[in-house]
């Protein structure tokens, strides 16, 4: 089976090294070959083993009767949603890791695919190398699923967790894993939640069978997290997580991207470094989780052959992904309800306990200035009320039930 490599980058390259390392295995399991006839990109690759195969237009591509597979790695919205839209036009199945085109065009690239009795699959856009979206479509079709949360980027939970365990600040581990190829030149996908939204837009879809809307979910990034916060969550027994939740609610679903104080006894507030973990919620199986590297050439590329392997077994389709068109009303968070630490001047003190009748006051001997206290469990919209008519609050992050 012949196939084409859209993108030549980190998880383009990853392909073809997962195809060329695991080939015996991979052909086993296909029951064919799998062989890359092109790499569409607009760089040459001289010495690369696979110079001879770049080509720079699609169209060699899309007009090669021989090519059943195209695998998208370019990332972003255009070119990538027109050239995966022209291939599944032709009955060329398209694999995907990504995130971004799947949250914008998921359900009509799923229903092209199904018209033209092609595959649209994209295991490797949440997650990297974590089997998450084939277990939502096969093992877990039996469930109703209740509520998904996860850690779903690589990058702000290495920062988190070195934050903690290093007691260094924001912007200096930020340095180091920018140093280390974790976050990218520019990280703000990254550290204000966006991918992590479009991940959990990505997730909430499959489980509700229609698109969740990632515009409209609340989302809230790390860079507000200081020293100071991990301190009082050790004062607490908790950790500091960058949570994507999402849950069915009777209207429609509410979804949110945004730091969490985690319990130990959660599982995952043990979840460190780049390591990601999705606890998914089903109505009769209870919490069941997945574990992995969310990130990375090899996992994200192994991912994206998985999806290959799957367009080999089945050449004109299986129609196993449940995501229609049309769009799933997303609750406002006004309405969520939870608990919060919240950090205020000491001169509030009294304005505060007013306001929140607080049971017990947070103090920190290296910060005399300030105090921290957790609230009842309330509505969002009433937080923010009261929250506004204090002048010296200094923080919040929410505590995850």
């Amino acid at each position: 089976m012949y196939i084409a490599i859209l993108g030549y980058g980190t998880v383009g390259s990853g392909i073809a090294r997962v195809l060329e390392m695991n080939s015996e295995c991979i052909s086993q399991r296909a029951g064919e070959k799998i062989e890359v006839k092109y790499i569409l990109d607009l760089r040459e690759f001289p010495g690369d083993p696979l110079e001879k195969k770049v080509v720079h237009d699609i169209n060699i591509i899309l007009d090669d009767p021989q090519i059943q597979v195209v695998c998208e790695t370019m990332g972003g919205n255009e070119p990538a949603y027109t050239y995966s839209k022209e291939a599944l036009k032709r009955g060329k199945s398209v694999c995907t890791s990504n995130k971004e085109l799947v949250a914008n065009h998921g359900a009509e690239l799923i229903a092209l695919a199904k018209e033209h009795y092609c595959h649209y699959l994209f295991e490797a856009s949440v997650g990297g190398g974590i089997p998450i979206i084939r277990p939502l479509n096969d093992a877990l079709t039996a469930e109703k699923i209740v509520e998904i949360t996860g850690i779903l980027n690589g990058t702000t939970n290495y920062i988190l967790t070195h934050m903690q365990t290093d007691g260094a600040a924001f912007e200096d581990v930020l340095k180091s894993a920018q140093e280390k190829g974790y976050a990218e030149r520019n990280p703000e996908a990254d550290v204000e939640g966006y991918d992590a939204c479009r991940k959990i837009a990505i997730l909430s879809s499959m489980a509700a069978g229609k698109t969740v809307d990632f515009r409209q979910i609340y989302t809230e990034g790390i860079t507000k997290i200081g020293q100071i916060d991990f301190e009082y969550a050790r004062k607490l027994g908790k950790t500091i997580k960058l949570l994507a939740t999402s849950r069915e609610e009777k209207d429609g679903y509410f979804a949110m991207v945004a730091p969490f104080l985690v319990g130990e006894e959660n599982p995952l507030a043990s979840v460190n470094g780049v390591f990601n973990a999705i606890l998914v919620e089903g109505n009769t199986l209870g919490e069941c989780m997945f574990y992995g590297k969310g990130a990375g050439k090899l996992p994200t590329a192994s991912a994206v052959v998985s999806d290959v392997v799957e367009c080999a077994r089945y050449p004109r389709g299986s129609g196993k992904v449940f995501w229609k068109e049309g769009s799933v009303k997303v609750s406002s968070i006004d309405e969520a309800s939870g608990r919060s630490l919240i950090r205020v001047k000491s001169e509030d003190e009294k304005q505060a306990k007013e306001l929140f009748e607080i049971k017990e006051i947070l103090r920190l001997d290296t910060h005399p200035e300030e105090f921290g206290f957790v609230t009842e469990k309330m509505k969002e919209r009433d937080v923010k009320e009261k929250l506004d008519k204090l002048s010296g609050v200094l923080g919040r992050i929410r505590i995850k039930s």
